[in-house]
């Protein structure tokens, strides 16, 4: 049947894939390239860092890549091997529509083409499929990338007294009101309300000493390289607005905690309430929403301006 084919649409034909593969790849590049400066890069250790950077958030670009060299290779066994995990595809997530119209459907077709089509030169194909999505990684990381590696950690986490932009507020230290693990909003709320007054444990009964930030003030707290970001926050509009984009900094942030987004005690309509996010990103999300990378961090009224062994202007 391949040999039955016009060479002109075997050329078509086999580009078509390759177009695909590439085009798949580089969004896979694009998207694991920045969410790896977004949510990873937070170990101490390179190797750590290129490890999750490798193994997480360029997987799926190295996987694209990868099926699809093989198959401009040998171009026989693309449909079978490809159809084979559209199958698999199907078969895992029980045949769902999402899974059919968007991996197994697009594997098949994918396997046809590579399997009647011939794009020449091959070695032109090759690049295409190899170094396109590389750059498109290496460019769209470069900038997150600077970003992520010039973070500022003073190697502070005990309480802090952050003030500047309108707000002065004591944040608590790492502990049951800052913590490294997950949270809903109504645990955030309830260990703020138990928190004790140096911050480090929690009582048997509330003490209301603490309390999660209202959503102004934490946008309104935000820094960037030790200093106020600039935040506003607009009610009408629900939207933040910075005069420098925030980063993963301290006072407020440990740049090597997973957690990457916080509480806040600002409640929104149907059950939600507001999240936010070290560079300023803010999203309404249900209460009871949770995941490896949420938490919060409590914060009250200073009772002097010695509270603390640093402020933030």
């Amino acid at each position: 049947m391949r040999k039955a084919l016009n060479p002109k649409w075997r050329l078509i034909l086999g580009w078509t894939a390759v177009s695909i593969s590439t085009l798949a790849a580089g969004f896979w590049a694009f998207w694991g390239s920045i969410e790896n400066f977004h949510e990873g890069w937070y170990f101490t250790s390179l190797l750590k860092n290129l490890e999750l950077m490798l193994g997480q958030y360029l997987s799926p670009m190295l996987i694209v890549m990868l099926i699809s060299i093989l198959a401009l290779q040998w171009p026989r066994a693309a449909l079978p091997v490809l159809g084979s995990l559209a199958i698999a595809a199907a078969l895992f997530f029980r045949g769902g529509h999402a899974a059919v119209y968007l991996i197994s459907i697009p594997l098949l077709v994918l396997g046809a083409l590579y399997f009647l089509g011939d794009p020449q030169p091959r070695r032109w194909a090759r690049r295409c499929l190899v170094w396109l999505p590389i750059l498109t990684a290496l460019v769209s990381g470069a900038y997150p990338g600077w970003r992520a590696i010039h973070r500022v950690d003073d190697g502070n986490y005990g309480m802090r007294l952050v003030e500047g932009n309108g707000v002065s507020l004591l944040w608590a230290p790492v502990g049951p009101g800052w913590p490294s693990h997950y949270a809903s909003w109504r645990q955030a709320q309830r260990s703020c309300a138990f928190l004790n007054a140096d911050g480090l444990s929690l009582a048997a009964t509330p003490q209301n000493s603490w309390r999660l930030p209202s959503i102004d003030e934490a946008v309104r707290s935000l820094v960037y390289r030790g200093r106020n970001a600039g935040g506003t926050w607009d009610p009408a509009r629900q939207q933040a607005q910075y005069r420098v984009m925030p980063d993963k900094d301290s006072p407020l942030w440990n740049p090597h905690s997973q957690v990457i987004y916080w509480w806040t005690g600002t409640e929104a309509e149907n059950g939600k309430a507001y999240r936010i996010a070290y560079n300023g990103y803010v999203l309404a999300l249900d209460k009871r929403g949770w995941g490896d990378y949420w938490a919060y961090r409590c914060v009250r009224v200073p009772d002097s301006p010695d509270a603390s062994k640093r402020s933030l202007r």
